[in-house]
């Protein structure tokens, strides 16, 4: 199809940036662009794709895709350069090719766009901006580099149990359980594959060691003190924050979802067998109703908090993030990880007002002096 002259005047206020694909025109999500998009229209802004390879800061008009609504169907079109870029880039191998690199750079030191959620978080480097606060700092598990030379026993006599997690992770793939028990073989290695969890036992630390080794090799891991999570009938949960800033720029809590394990599962993640659960009803469970809502409060300030020590450490601007923070047994809070591309939440309300708050945030963007890229 030829590509066809967006003919308005008035420059669009999104473009969501991703990468290009042969086949199905861009990269990403295009069920969750078009909700952005409807989002948008109904509101009163235009809304684009806007594509790695078509992105220019330099011409009055670049290619875009326009969402049809009523025929599902993304077509291309000429559109005066969108105020506001949104980073939805999918892959982080995707942005560390030295050209995306490059025109991401650009649009952080370039006026006339605002460029939000600049790139990926790393687990190392995300532990070392929250150790910065008092604040977000008690909330961290001790956590290190895993390397050959980490000794893990005075790690596993002390917690127990230890996670080894990829710095560059998502969804909870390539996380691995070291634990310490008993018998004759008393170091046992449990790894997520998929839906399925599998289990190796060892009769001495050198062999556990080795098949890790193995395991990790060519992806740089940290390894991370095991926390003792409230449960549900035997299964771990957690709690998944989605953090947004508002119409007014400020950071606010979208929505909290609890995400309980799967059975025999080593993580919560949905897509690793875990399922949803309501946040105020579980913790009310493992704490009684009064001091349950308490810790329900406490973790939305915890996760304001976190979001803003991220964004003052990363020196960058960021609209939104989703983390996911567990309460131990004694009714502590410790962090775990944090997305900068959040994936979509399956909780009706989240989803709904994360819409409405990604397109209040660009037009604030939109509309203010400032740079919103720092």
């Amino acid at each position: 199809m030829d590509v066809r002259l967006y003919r308005s005047e008035a420059r669009p206020l999104m473009g969501i940036l991703t990468m290009s694909d042969p086949k199905r025109k861009f990269r990403g999500n295009h069920k969750n662009f078009a909700d952005i998009v409807k989002a948008g229209r109904a509101r009163g802004a235009e809304v684009y794709v806007v594509t790695m390879d078509d992105l220019s800061l330099h011409e009055s008009r670049i290619k875009a895709y326009a969402y049809r609504e009523d025929k599902g169907d993304w077509v291309p079109r000429w559109i005066p350069l969108p105020r506001v870029l949104y980073n939805r880039i999918p892959k982080r191998e995707d942005e560390q090719i030295p050209h995306v690199r490059e025109m991401l750079r650009e649009c952080m030191r370039n006026s006339r766009v605002k460029l939000f959620n600049p790139s990926f978080f790393n687990k190392w480097i995300m532990k070392r901006w929250l150790c910065r606060s008092p604040k977000t700092k008690k909330m961290i598990p001790i956590t290190k580099r895993y390397t050959a030379s980490t000794r893990m026993l005075p790690l596993l006599r002390k917690y127990g149990f230890l996670y080894l997690k990829p710095e560059h992770g998502k969804a909870g793939k390539g996380i691995l359980r070291v634990q310490r028990t008993g018998g004759s073989k008393p170091y046992t290695l449990y790894a997520q594959d998929m839906r399925q969890t599998t289990s190796e036992s060892f009769a001495t630390l050198k062999e556990m060691t080795s098949s890790i080794r193995k395991r990790t090799e060519g992806e740089n891991y940290i390894i991370q003190q095991g926390i003792d999570l409230c449960s549900s009938k035997g299964r771990p949960y957690d709690l998944r924050l989605l953090l947004q800033k508002n119409r007014k720029g400020n950071w606010a809590v979208t929505g909290v979802g609890a995400r309980v394990a799967g059975e025999s599962s080593i993580t919560t993640h949905v897509p690793q067998g875990g399922r949803i659960g309501e946040p105020v009803r579980l913790l009310s469970a493992s704490f009684g109703p009064a001091r349950g809502k308490n810790i329900y409060q406490r973790v939305r300030l915890s996760g304001l908090n976190i979001a803003k020590q991220i964004e003052k450490a990363s020196g960058r601007s960021h609209g939104e993030m989703s983390m996911d923070l567990g309460v131990d047994k004694r009714g502590n809070i410790w962090f775990f990880e944090a997305n900068a591309k959040p994936m979509k939440f399956d909780e009706p309300a989240i989803r709904e007002l994360s819409l409405r708050r990604l397109i209040d945030y660009a037009a604030f963007l939109a509309n203010s002096k400032r740079n919103g890229s720092a």
